[in-house]
């Protein structure tokens, strides 16, 4: 701009000063052009880092983006779809080794365009930054109109650079903005503004996008934006946010869920919506009713059970559902903990927890539960063997070697179990034990034993079948289980009780009975025992052995269940009567009235219970023997294939997401409930009964106990068969019904696409409420689903403070991972059907 000053030439001006003149000029010019150059020297470099570097990381995305459209065409995620601190998130377990072979190529894209640019591309944005910085002490109108081609195509060139920014959601100041501070004060003060805003975003959606964001195809281009975004920040920021994800698969969890892109919300956009819109339509109360804490909807229903005309034969401990399922939320005990893992939890858990006490006072004296300060304490006893649980486990099998535990028995059912310190040691065993005991005068047995972290059901031996399939369970167990088995017996063409667990107890199974009438002799006690006798002979049951345990001064009578039909066709009188194979399905077992008949044996070798399971764990992986390939599984394939594909798929969920996307903390997981089981994939194959692990598990993972309550909807494919034929367990349930179980009796629950199906069926707010009912405070909820239930799903958990620890979706099907809270809502809802 000086230059232009002095190259003005007056006309007027004698020649005599022309020489000094020019001279002068000449001079002037020489020194202007020197401090032209070394201002272009220490200006340039400054502009050019941002333009050339800019195009050329977009040429890299380009390039990238051509060579993985199979992978990144799957997401199309916006940069301004999620922030940097979501992705970070508890993301960094996700990973996918095999459609990203190279992940570390990202940490190179910062790097190498700086070092390759081309001088031509530098020429341009040279003047801009003189013409700008010049421009200000001076007034040079005319250098401004001279230079103004060459900073137009700066302009074209930055409204570029600003158009790619502008994509990755980063805001760009002008020219003349940076000019005040040499550039460098605006895009720290963008630096600075930024963690700001993340936060902001990541807070808003609750930790929505925080883990979910993690998978593998979404991480190559969120970290080719943050780069591109925050590059101001440097190398280091860069690759620190590359290092978020590490390498690994992913792409089970891609398969079945979606990212919402394209005209879809952002998630902390969608959340804000929900969150404001929710309030009014959905508020929570606290049930009022009798049974406080503890209500079991089902069980509780005391207006029911009132107007039964009979309590003989257990009416009144049996299901009584109300009409209308509650929608309110059960209220939590005063000074409620965070149970005790498992397995310190077996023997000792918060007194507050389940803060009863009457238990302890009937049956302190023979183990079952004992007051210890702020504890309950469990000592392992019960009534048959009070001196501990697994000396009389070890008695069973020296009296029947065959019965082997852990090995050729797997799955026992224990009928009236108490605080089910049996089941409970059972597991040093290798042996999975289904415990039921009513809820009753012993106070609370079944929710000692969940609260313990042992398996148990809240449930009778009354007038209806129980809730699971024909010939499943390798060992039925009582002891002193306050069952009359010898009422109604053969004289009154009845002993249905015993007939109902000869329907449940596979071919050639034991049934283990300690009781009095086994080994004492009053009058009582023998005319039990007689009675017994001759229905268990009429049954074909044989009496294997009766031995009598020294230690604890009992008895048990071990008894067989035949193999074949020949003791059936001996009889000579037909009683109990054997069940028409045309009118009676031994399957069926929702709400059926209990029959006084018995079924055939399956002979046919292709029939199930024709043969004995596989030994455990060999049987857990082995397709059924009687799956063949006529039949079609549920998937549509054949059943075989159908079953193996099903183990192989959740497989692949479970190893690559499960146990290490979700942020759970699986140390402290004991009891889960798959609500919608189908061949029982689900956590099976990371479930370790003590000494048996399976190769699928890190090594990390094998200080871990869980067991699975496998729950099949009585109108889905009947598979529950299947889980009990591989060793597993599980019941038959309605879930438009409470659950035959306490409250806060889960710390996880599995539900993969079960609220869209009962929606349609009954109020999903009420299912909601009964999954916020046995779910524990800090317990956590997965659900895959579709996008529109997630969604709903995902508004009333929010309203009811759940804290959403991750979503995920993509082409309409969607993932949800939530925590309970400890939060209650202040207004009450009576419940009239459970006041007393």
């Amino acid at each position: 701009m000086a230059l232009g000053k002095y190259t003005r030439v007056d006309g007027r001006r004698s020649s005599t000063n022309y020489c000094s003149t020019a001279t002068l000029v000449a001079f002037v010019s020489l020194c202007l052009v020197g401090v032209w150059m070394m201002t272009t020297s220490s200006v340039v470099p400054v502009q050019k880092s941002d333009v050339p570097a800019q195009e050329t990381k977009d040429e890299v995305k380009q390039q990238a983006g051509e060579s993985n459209d199979g992978i990144t065409g799957q997401f199309e995620d916006r940069s301004g779809d999620l922030t940097d601190d979501a992705n970070k998130g508890d993301g960094g377990s996700f990973t996918q080794d095999e459609k990203n072979p190279n992940p570390q190529d990202n940490t190179a894209f910062p790097e190498k365009p700086l070092e390759n640019v081309p001088d031509e591309n530098q020429e341009k944005p040279e003047e801009k930054p003189i013409n700008e910085e010049e421009s200000k002490p001076e007034d040079g109108s005319k250098t401004e109109a001279e230079n103004g081609e060459s900073k137009s195509g700066d302009g074209d060139e930055e409204s570029k650079t600003e158009d790619t920014n502008s994509d990755s959601g980063e805001k760009k100041t002008d020219g003349s903005e940076n000019s005040d501070d040499g550039q460098g004060n605006s895009k720290e003060d963008d630096s600075e503004k930024k963690p700001e805003e993340n936060s902001t975003e990541t807070k808003d959606g609750d930790k929505v996008d925080g883990q979910i964001e993690n998978m593998d195809q979404k991480e190559n281009k969120d970290s080719e934006q943050n780069s591109g975004e925050r590059k101001e920040d440097g190398e280091a920021k860069e690759q620190g946010s590359n290092e978020v994800f590490p390498s690994g698969g992913q792409s089970e969890l891609l398969n079945e869920t979606t990212t919402q892109n394209g005209a879809f919300l952002t998630q902390a956009a969608e959340s804000k919506k929900e969150k404001e819109g929710q309030q009014t339509v959905y508020s929570w109360k606290v049930c009022n009713v009798t049974a406080g804490p503890d209500y079991i909807p089902c069980l509780d229903n005391l207006q029911a059970i009132k107007s039964l005309p009979s309590t003989k034969h257990y009416e009144h401990r049996e299901r009584h559902c109300p009409n209308e399922p509650p929608t309110c939320l059960v209220p939590l005990p005063e000074g409620y903990k965070r149970p005790i893992t498992w397995p310190t939890s077996r023997d000792k858990i918060w007194y507050y927890n389940v803060p009863h006490t009457k238990l302890a006072q009937l049956k302190g004296h023979q183990n079952w539960v004992k007051v210890s300060g702020e504890f309950l304490t469990f000592p392992g006893g019960g009534t048959q063997f009070k001196y501990g649980a697994l000396h009389y486990i070890e008695f069973i099998e020296e009296a029947m070697p065959d019965i082997a535990w852990g090995k050729r028995s797997r799955v026992v059912l224990d009928v009236g179990c108490g605080v089910a310190s049996f089941g409970g040691f059972l597991f040093d065993k290798d042996v999975l034990t289904m415990s039921f005991a009513p809820k009753d005068e012993h106070e609370a047995q079944v929710q000692f034993a969940l609260e313990r972290g042992i398996p148990a059901i809240s449930a009778v031996m009354g007038t209806k079948r129980l809730p699971f399939p024909a010939m499943v369970f390798d060992v039925v167990h009582c002891a002193r289980c306050r069952v009359p088995w010898h009422i109604e017996g053969v004289q009154c063409v009845g002993g249905k009780l015993l007939l109902e667990l000869n329907r449940v107890l596979r071919p050639g199974g034991f049934f283990v009975w300690s009781a009095t009438p086994v080994y004492q002799k009053l009058a009582d006690d023998v005319q039990i025992w007689n009675a017994m006798m001759e229905l268990t002979k009429s049954m074909c049951w044989e009496l294997v052995v009766v031995k009598r345990d020294e230690v604890n001064r009992v008895a048990a009578a071990i008894y067989r269940k035949p193999t074949s039909n020949d003791c059936y066709d001996k009889r000579s009188q037909n009683e109990p009567p054997m069940c028409s194979s045309d009118s009676e399905d031994a399957n069926a077992a929702w709400n059926v009235p209990l029959q006084a008949c018995m079924h055939k044996v399956p002979v046919d070798t292709s029939k199930r219970g024709s043969q004995w399971p596989e030994q455990w764990p060999a049987r857990l992986n082995k397709t059924p023997y009687w799956l063949t390939n006529s039949e079609v599984g549920v998937y549509g394939r054949a059943a075989p294939e159908d079953f193996v594909s099903d183990y192989e798929h959740w497989k692949r969920v479970v190893t690559k997401s499960y146990l290490n996307g979700m942020g759970i903390s699986w140390s402290e997981v004991r009891n889960v409930m798959d609500m919608r089981a189908v061949y029982g994939g689900v956590l099976t194959k990371r479930y370790k009964s003590l000494s048996i692990w399976f190769e699928v598990f890190a090594a990390a993972l094998r200080e871990l106990n869980v067991w699975v309550m496998n729950v099949v909807s009585i109108d889905a494919p009947d598979t529950l068969p299947i889980l009990y034929e591989r060793g597993l367990f599980g019941i038959y349930h309605n879930w438009c019904e409470s659950f035959s179980t306490y409250p806060r009796s889960y710390d996880l629950l599995h539900a993969d696409h079960i609220f869209s199906k009962v929606k349609n069926m009954c109020n999903l707010v009420a299912v909601v409420a009964e999954v916020d009912r046995i779910l524990r405070p800090e317990g956590k909820l997965i659900v895959r689903d579709d996008v529109e239930t997630i969604g709903q799903v995902e508004t009333m958990l929010r309203s009811m403070n759940w804290e959403i620890r991750m979503t995920y979706s993509k082409e309409k099907e969607g993932l949800l991972c939530a925590q309970k809270t400890m939060w209650r809502p202040t207004e009450v809802e009576t419940i009239l059907s459970a006041i007393s």
